[in-house]
């Protein structure tokens, strides 16, 4: 529990501004003193309080503490708000889906509802020699309502029979553990960076055994007691740079930053110093009418199959309800070969299979193994010649954890895996603004430095690269 005196000389210390940073020193300043867990406690209501439950007893959350708004300062660190206010205002609903992010969402509203959350609050009243006592009081709360400096928020205690047991954490044993960690890029106190393989899905759902965010959590937590989060996603069959957050405020951070991207991508086109740079490379059916250029193309989900499946597709009529801004530009980076091209693709927005549709639909020109998107152009392409073609078994003697085929699915196999990789990345150092952040109120953000992130290609990129080179 955090001293309220505590508290208050931090308040003393630090007086309100309405400039970001000097709100974000101290929110970064108190929340050292709050550790996200809750506890259970026995309480009774004030005297003057009219209870009609028996059960004194309560669930008791930590006393609210202001906390470092890490969307606003991913805000401010891609440069889409110069004045963006760190200390805003939490309502009780968001304290206790942020104090217990176990309990159901629904069942929380509900809660709040039937009236039966209450919160903990400093009244001052006056005494009978006319001094001003301070007196705490137990009182229903809205979900809406507004917390304040120490206010504690107490729930019925039969809530603890309604939080999900303990997910079991994925067990690793030595090889898989060294495997997931020799796919690390870059690491520091706010980030891990893997190199992510292809046939590896990033989060789990129906028919995946593994996916990478349980495996991060299990192998690439380290010493750290909280396990890595995703903050943007890539495409099962595609591979390259992926970006965690090893604490949930730099991933709130880094989720900003995406989401940020996209939203002010028109603004970006022109901008050759992006706060956030992505950089794929592709392998394509075709050539490109153009060795550079801009798509700007926005994107949709259609139904097909009766209902069964469903795609992305361009959206043709950009007031559609469900169209969405999706911006990518590209240029040639090798000149074509065998009816093939290397594609440099940079996107300016983050819309799923942004790269694989804007490719296929608007360049004509689909990824090498996008059956997806480009089967038709995959039953007419021809074999490469015999001479071209790689003699060696690449997997023999070769096994992978997960049962990943890393090596096979070049162009000279008759169905190559999907030829898309995040080659490189450029973002803000995450890690080090919260640092600077938390010792200066006086921090340009604008002075934080840039991470630069490579990712060699994958084995059949590789080899194919190789072959039309040879």
């Amino acid at each position: 529990m955090v001293d309220p005196t505590f508290l208050r000389l931090i308040n003393l210390r630090s007086p309100p501004s309405t400039t970001a940073h000097s709100g974000l020193r101290l929110c970064i300043s108190a929340i050292h003193a709050l550790h996200s867990h809750y506890t259970t406690s026995t309480t009774k209501e004030p005297k003057h309080y009219n209870n009609n439950n028996n059960n004194d007893k309560w669930f008791t959350l930590p006393p609210f503490t202001p906390t470092l708004n890490a969307a606003a300062l991913g805000k401010e660190l891609s440069a889409r708000s110069s004045q963006s206010k760190a200390d805003v205002s939490t309502t009780a609903l968001k304290w206790v889906l942020k104090c217990c992010p176990d309990l159901p969402r629904s069942l929380v509203q509900k809660l709040f509802r039937l009236r039966q959350v209450r919160r903990e609050s400093n009244t001052m009243e006056s005494t009978d020699v006319g001094a001003q006592a301070q007196e705490r009081s137990l009182k229903r709360v809205a979900a809406k309502d507004s917390m304040n400096d120490g206010d504690r928020i107490f729930l019925p205690i039969t809530v603890k029979q309604e939080v999900p047991s303990e997910k079991q954490k994925l067990y690793c044993n030595e090889e898989e553990v060294n495997f997931i960690r020799s796919l690390v890029l870059y690491q520091d106190p706010a980030i891990v960076v893997v190199n992510k393989p292809p046939g590896m899905a990033v989060q789990g759902g129906i028919g995946i055994k593994t996916s990478l965010d349980e495996l991060a959590a299990a192998c690439l937590s380290y010493d750290h007691s909280e396990s890595p989060r995703l903050v943007h996603r890539l495409d099962r069959d595609s591979s390259g740079i992926l970006v965690l957050g090893r604490t949930q405020i730099s991933a709130t951070v880094l989720h900003s930053i995406f989401r940020e991207k996209t939203c002010g991508a028109k603004d970006d086109i022109d901008n050759e110093e992006r706060i956030l740079q992505r950089k794929y490379w592709a392998l394509v059916i075709g050539s490109p009418r153009r060795p550079k250029g801009l798509i700007s193309a926005p994107l949709g989900k259609v139904v097909v199959d009766n209902g069964k499946s469903d795609r992305i597709t361009i959206i043709d009529n950009p007031q559609n309800m469900s169209a969405q801004l999706a911006i990518t530009e590209y240029q040639v980076i090798k000149s074509p070969c065998h009816g093939f091209t290397w594609l440099e693709l940079s996107p300016l927005t983050g819309r799923k299979h942004q790269l694989r549709v804007h490719c296929a639909e608007a360049l004509g020109t689909p990824i090498v193994g996008d059956l997806k998107y480009g089967w038709q152009a995959h039953r007419n392409l021809k074999q490469l010649p015999c001479s071209m073609k790689s003699n060696e078994n690449p997997t023999k003697g070769k096994t992978v954890p997960f049962g990943l085929d890393l090596e096979s699915g070049s162009i000279s196999e008759k169905h190559p895996h999907l030829h898309l990789h995040c080659k490189q990345m450029v973002l803000p150092n995450v890690s080090e603004a919260l640092q600077n952040v938390q010792f200066s109120s006086d921090y340009d953000l604008s002075e934080v430095e840039s991470l630069e992130l490579v990712a060699p290609l994958p084995s059949h990129m590789q080899r194919s690269w190789d072959i039309l080179n040879s």
